[in-house]
């Protein structure tokens, strides 16, 4: 038995039976059962701990789907209008249950596009660089797609990202950032920094970051701020509205279960919301829904972030996102991550109660400080590590050089699901 390092309310026991016990007192176990978990080719199930990556299905998805296949046959272009979820209006449906799991208005929330568009978007509007201040903060190792739409961004106002673009590092030696180096960042560049785009979780590291006290901070010396969610939202609670963050940004293939490829997320924070003279790429499912069809007037922007959307949505997909952000609001976001601090940390003391040298956890420990997922560093490891893991039934995630990134989601995995990893993960280590 042991007490959880700042999960002290709770005394986690290493056995089959106690994972068993926590799940047979889970309010949300039954939750499970809604999704199609992979099998391997013996029939078994996956322990699935990769919905940092892409979420399982809701097997609701296929159900919402083919009403609207059923309607678009049955109806054809009548279905913008006639449909039991008319396709006109139908981003709407979704921006109730998808503001909840964000802590936002549903004004200032939409589904449209994908999570890079969507940033280059928002840029467009919140990055507006003079010739004083033109630099752009980004942590040292956000994911990939952030620095490249960054690095454009700035080459597009023909600013070399050699000289305008900053990076919020870790100290040597550590794998975190600490919120007092961006503090130190904004004491020395504040005046030319225009905008600080942060992850709101590491996709690598698994660490949240304290959105408020950014905000705060960019806000202070007149910096604008944006969050990237697409490792945060579903998974940890931003409360942007609260934040005061001008604008995020998310994907919803990941914890929120969307599907591959699927829409991205956009929120812009009401104070935004009629200023006409923000600057940004405009088309018509952004005009006037008055007007809308009238082709002939001049492009007059919806009232929040309705006014940020180009094109029509495409049905098929936001319907998916519907039957998973449905279940999301039955299940509640804030039992969801209740579950998610406290499978997260069984799953904590599992791998610390393997007591193996080669294994960190490079995660903060403080639940509030991190998500569902832990990235686990092996020294000396390489990716055969994970092959064999993936041999021994587990599907997780493997980033260079030598992380193992696992993500408990709290809607469809289960306490027995994180035991078996430790297990597997002990097996495969031996």
């Amino acid at each position: 038995m042991f007490r959880a390092e700042n999960q002290s309310e709770i005394m986690f026991e290493n056995s089959l039976e106690y994972a068993r016990k926590c799940d047979a007192s889970d309010a949300l176990a039954s939750f499970r059962k809604r999704f199609h978990i992979p099998k391997s080719a013996s029939g078994e199930p996956f322990v699935y701990l990769c919905g940092n990556s892409l979420g399982l299905q809701p097997k609701a998805a296929s159900e919402y789907i083919q009403k609207e296949l059923r309607d678009w046959s049955s109806l054809g272009v009548e279905g913008h209008t006639e449909a039991e979820h008319p396709w006109l209006p139908y981003h709407e449906f979704l921006s109730v249950n998808m503001a909840k799991i964000v802590g936002a208005k549903p004004s200032e929330v939409v589904i449209m596009n994908t999570l890079t568009t969507n940033l280059h978007l928002m840029m467009v509007t919140f990055f507006r660089p003079t010739k004083s201040r033109y630099k752009i903060v980004i942590e040292s190792d956000a994911f990939p797609s952030d620095k490249y739409a960054v690095e454009s961004q700035l080459k597009f106002h023909d600013i070399d990202p050699k000289d305008g673009l900053i990076l919020w590092k870790p100290r040597k030696g550590e794998e975190l950032c600490r919120f007092e180096d961006l503090e130190l960042i904004m004491k020395e560049h504040g005046d030319s920094i225009a905008l600080l785009m942060i992850g709101s979780t590491n996709y690598y590291t698994g660490q949240s970051f304290p959105l408020k006290k950014i905000v705060e901070l960019g806000h202070k010396h007149n910096t604008k701020v944006g969050f990237d969610l697409a490792h945060g939202v579903g998974n940890i609670q931003p409360n942007l509205h609260a934040s005061g963050a001008d604008f995020a940004v998310w994907c919803t293939y990941k914890y929120l279960n969307s599907g591959p490829g699927s829409l991205g997320g956009c929120f812009v924070h009401e104070r935004h919301a009629d200023d006409k003279d923000l600057k940004r790429f405009a088309g018509w499912w952004g005009h006037n829904k008055e007007t809308r069809f009238n082709m002939r007037h001049e492009f007059d922007a919806l009232s929040g972030a309705e006014g940020w959307q180009l094109s029509n949505p495409p049905i098929l997909s936001m319907a998916a996102i519907r039957a998973s952000l449905d279940t999301f609001a039955e299940a509640g976001f804030d039992n969801l991550r209740k579950k998610s601090v406290t499978l997260t940390g069984f799953l904590e003391f599992l791998i610390d109660d393997l007591k193996d040298d080669r294994i960190s956890i490079i995660t903060p420990r403080n639940p509030d400080e991190r998500g569902c997922q832990l990235s686990i560093q092996v020294k000396s490891a390489d990716k055969s590590l994970h092959t064999k893991l993936t041999e021994a039934g587990v599907i997780s995630d493997w980033r260079e050089p030598d992380v193992i990134r696992v993500a408990p989601a709290p809607l469809y995995n289960s306490y027995e699901d994180v035991f078996h990893f430790a297990t597997r993960l002990k097996d495969t280590l031996d």
